[in-house]
């Protein structure tokens, strides 16, 4: 038997559609990144009830990421990550933006990753020392 078909949703909040849309693994989650101030909606910064609609636009700091895209459709479940990609689409300049931002850490190395294991014996007295100077 068929479910059935729901009505399309006019408006949704803010939180909800950023756990839908798989940005965050769960919405309180996405409150605090919203409360953090690293989603601003159309510009503006929001609260977690806030109502977004298609066409809105949002830029997202997600760690070092930062992405800009154009809301195309709301759902208030979480779907498989294919049906939640359906609900955005990214701004072709934040599409360069991160491909420039892969590039440059591909790159450079980031610090410490020479870094294997444990200190030897000899780097631990070297940070035993530098230690008991202060």
């Amino acid at each position: 038997m068929a479910a059935p078909e729901r009505p399309a949703l006019a408006s949704l909040r803010i939180d909800k559609w950023l756990w839908a849309a798989r940005f965050y693994k769960t919405r309180s989650l996405a409150t605090a990144a919203i409360h953090a101030g690293h989603i601003k909606l159309n510009g503006h910064s929001v609260k977690p009830a806030s109502v977004l609609r298609p066409g809105d636009t949002l830029d997202l700091a997600i760690r070092d990421t930062l992405w800009t895209i154009q809301v195309s459709g709301l759902n208030d479940q979480r779907r498989p990550a294919s049906e939640a990609q359906q609900l955005y689409a990214e701004t072709p300049e934040s599409s360069a933006r991160r491909t420039a931002m892969k590039e440059i850490q591909r790159f450079s190395p980031t610090p410490g990753s020479d870094l294997r294991g444990r200190p030897t014996k000899k780097a631990r007295r070297l940070i035993r020392g530098f230690n008991e100077q202060f």
